[in-house]
């Protein structure tokens, strides 16, 4: 009988936290304001030749290509983007030959050298976003940096810290187009110094970060 209860306990506790683990995955679908870096060879318009273009993911979620119209991106995962669509291509094109990579659009503020909007790849750690922007200025305070959406904080202090050294990507930090980084001016010159050299010790991709390869 115990044995019963238990397993009983123990169904009842995974009902409970399935609406938990689901609220806690990561949100990483194609949405609108995401762009599309797309390579196919042949091309879309001409077989002769390949073609390579950065498209804007329009509502639905969808892609607007030359030649074959509309193709729907609902539901479609940021990492299966290039099966996706060489799936879809095939349709319309024999054995085509793609290379896609989703691009977030985020907005990289304050204490940089440039701050302005980036097209970071999906895949693509959030300290190369800060570097593309020419990483933090010497009046930075890096620890207290902070992710934010719609004024809403995501990511900041400690935890923010913790991802970037541990490399985490855009995915992986469940960011969307419109999120912005906020790099405030220091207060501190050695926790600056600290995370600078933090964010200078990882494998940066800043050369080719919106390249396909």
């Amino acid at each position: 009988m115990s044995t019963r209860c238990s397993l009983l306990a123990s169904v009842a506790s995974l009902a409970l936290l399935a609406p938990l683990a689901m609220a806690q995955a990561p949100d990483d679908t194609v949405r609108v304001g995401d762009r599309v870096l797309l390579r196919v060879e042949p091309g879309l318009t001409d077989s002769a030749r390949q073609q390579s273009d950065t498209l804007a993911v329009t509502p639905g979620p969808a892609l607007l290509l030359p030649g074959v119209g509309e193709l729907s991106l609902a539901g479609v995962r940021r990492v299966e983007i290039e099966p996706y669509l060489t799936r879809q291509l095939a349709r319309f094109l024999k054995n085509p030959e793609v290379h896609a990579r989703v691009l977030v659009r985020l907005s990289i503020l304050g204490e940089v050298a440039r701050p302005g909007f980036y097209a970071v790849p999906a895949d693509a750690a959030v300290s190369d976003a800060i570097m593309a922007a020419g990483g933090p200025t010497r009046d930075s305070k890096m620890g207290s940096a902070r992710i934010e959406r719609d004024a809403v904080q995501l990511w900041s202090g400690s935890q923010l810290q913790n991802a970037i050294a541990r490399g985490l990507t855009v995915d992986q930090m469940r960011l969307r187009s419109g999120d912005c980084v906020i790099v405030p001016r220091r207060h501190d010159a050695a926790t600056t110094a600290q995370v600078l050299g933090i964010l200078l010790t990882l494998p940066a991709a800043i050369y080719g970060l919106t390249r396909l390869f």
